[in-house]
This record gives C-alpha cells, sequence and structure tokens, in this order.
C-alpha cells in the first residue's frame, strides 16, 4: 500500500517539475507576464508540497529493518527516481531566479527577449499562457517580493536534498534498473520492423507478384520476336 501511495506521488512530482520546466522557459520571452510569474510561484509550491509528502514516506520505508529485499530494492529505485527529480526542480528553481533578475517585470532594465512567438508552445504551459493580455501590468512589488521567496525556497529545496542524505544513504550507482537503458525504444522499433515485415510478407504473397509479372513481360517479348523473325525468314525464302 505506501509503495502504491509513493508512486502515485512520484508521478504526481514529475508532472509537476516538468510543467514547471516548460513555463521556466517562458520566462523573459514575449509571453511573459505577471500572470506566468504567478503560475511559476502556484506551480513549484505544489511540486515542493509533493516533495515533503513524498520525502517523508520514502523515509520512512527504508529506515524500516523489516522491510524484505525486493520491497527495500524497489523503494531504493523510487528513492533514485525522486532524488533525480527534485535535482531537477532545483536546477529550474535557479534559472527562474536568474531569469526573473535579469527581466524584471515592475521595472524592466533591458527589453525582454522578443521570440517572435506568441501563444503556449507545449500543451502543459498552456494554462499559464491562456491570459486575456500579456501586456506587463505587473504590480510594482510583485515579482520582487516572489523572487524573495523563491531565493528561501531553493534553500529549503536544498535542504531537503541534504536531509535525504543523511537519513537514508542509498548510493544512486548501486540501485539496478528493472530493464536496460533504452529498452522502451529497442522494443517499439522491434515492434515497427515486424509489423512491416509482415506487410512485406503479405505485400509478396499476394495475387499478383513483381518479380513474377516481370518475368512473365520478358517471356513474352522474346516469343513475339521469335514469332517475327520466323515470318520474315518465310518471306524470304
Amino acid at each position: 500500500m505506501a509503495r502504491e501511495e509513493c508512486k502515485a506521488l512520484l508521478d504526481a512530482l514529475n508532472r509537476t517539475t516538468a510543467c514547471y520546466h516548460h513555463l521556466v522557459l517562458t520566462v523573459g520571452g514575449s509571453a511573459d507576464s505577471q500572470n506566468l510569474r504567478g503560475e511559476l510561484q502556484k506551480t513549484r509550491q505544489k511540486a515542493q508540497e509533493l516533495a515533503g509528502a513524498a520525502c517523508a514516506q520514502l523515509t520512512v520505508a527504508l529506515r524500516d529493518r523489516g522491510l524484505v529485499a525486493e520491497e527495500r530494492s524497489e523503494f531504493e529505485r523510487l528513492w533514485v527516481a525522486f532524488s533525480g527529480c527534485l535535482d531537477l526542480l532545483e536546477a529550474d528553481m535557479r534559472r527562474a531566479l536568474e531569469l526573473g533578475t535579469a527581466f524584471p517585470l515592475h521595472a524592466p532594465r533591458r527589453p525582454l527577449v522578443r521570440t517572435g512567438v506568441a501563444g503556449g508552445s507545449a500543451g502543459v504551459a498552456a494554462r499559464a499562457l491562456s491570459a486575456r493580455s500579456l501586456r506587463h501590468e505587473a504590480q510594482s512589488d510583485f515579482d520582487v517580493a516572489d523572487l524573495r521567496e523563491l531565493e528561501r525556497e531553493i534553500l529549503q529545496v536544498g535542504e531537503m536534498i541534504n536531509n535525504m542524505e543523511m537519513k537514508v544513504n542509498v548510493p544512486r550507482w548501486t540501485v539496478q534498473a528493472r530493464q536496460t537503458a533504452g529498452a522502451e525504444l529497442l522494443s517499439s522499433a522491434s515492434a515497427g520492423a515486424s509489423s512491416a515485415g509482415v506487410v512485406s510478407v503479405e505485400e509478396r504473397a499476394g495475387p499478383c507478384d513483381p518479380s513474377k509479372a516481370l518475368a512473365a513481360t520478358v517471356f513474352s517479348a522474346v516469343l513475339l520476336a521469335a514469332v517475327a523473325l520466323a515470318v520474315c525468314v518465310a518471306k524470304l525464302s
């Protein structure tokens, strides 16, 4: 039961982190606005809530000495995936801090990047880019207070990562994956090749085989040439 709850939390954290990543990429662009900054704030706070819940459950599970080996290995895989997701979240938060400082909304020191693209480019960020107006009508202190809060949250995420490593010692290089790297791509490629092979076999086995049709055409041409030559010889004699 605990493992399923951890998987659900990790899945939600992955989706939220991916959404935050796409939103960060639009900071400073032509779609940047106070609505986007507010969406960034809500998304990263949601990601931190999910990370805190997942961290607590995984820590309790991995510190349980009565956990069987199979269950422990599964929780360790979830722990490694969670650690990587948290690292990506921290990196995106730092990127958002740098971009937000370089492109303030209240008093821009330089023109925002004009990419020539208006509207959402990714489905996960559509809700942040669906504002009625993309004009910069930010409050005078909104982004300033948000950047200060973002700095504190970055420190909190870094502290969470350090506490994780102190409480649970699971080296990432010791955790074995269930399948080899790129197994999904190989399986899809093999499935596509097998389907293509079946189609080609069916085409060859059809009522009109190209090789047989070519052979019949050549034989007919040779036969007609032989008949014409025989007629000519008969007339000359």
